[in-house]
């Protein structure tokens, strides 16, 4: 299934740096090996350039994962390349903090820096 597209909107603010904090605390994908339920908080930190994301179509991309199928490590890396594709910042750290299951509590990072300079 094609994921929504992450739309984004001009940056009023590009010769500054400055950071965006978005979290989604109602995160849902599915376990490929059970078929379960993995719920988490996703959590985006990002320093813009040219263009900032729409939040609404960030909301409907988290939620096109509910029925997919995905171990966390793949999850945090896809959105964080979905992400740097749609809106090209200068650098984004995202943040999977998946709750428990069996005992075992799981939080991936995945991080991206662009070669370019600031204006």
């Amino acid at each position: 299934m094609k994921k929504p597209k992450i739309e984004i909107i001009k940056n009023q603010h590009q010769k500054r740096d400055y950071s965006v904090n978005i979290e989604f605390p109602e995160f849902t994908c599915v376990c490929p090996k059970t078929g379960l339920p993995d719920f988490a908080t996703i959590r985006i930190e990002y320093v813009p350039d040219k263009m900032i994301v729409e939040l609404k179509s960030l909301k409907l991309y988290f939620i096109s994962y509910r029925n997919e199928g995905a171990f966390h490590e793949k999850v945090v890396n896809k959105i964080l390349e979905d992400f740097c594709d749609a809106c090209k910042p200068r650098s984004a750290r995202i943040t999977g903090e998946f709750n428990v299951r069996g005992g075992i509590k799981t939080t991936v990072t995945a991080e991206y820096k662009a070669d370019i300079q600031p204006i």
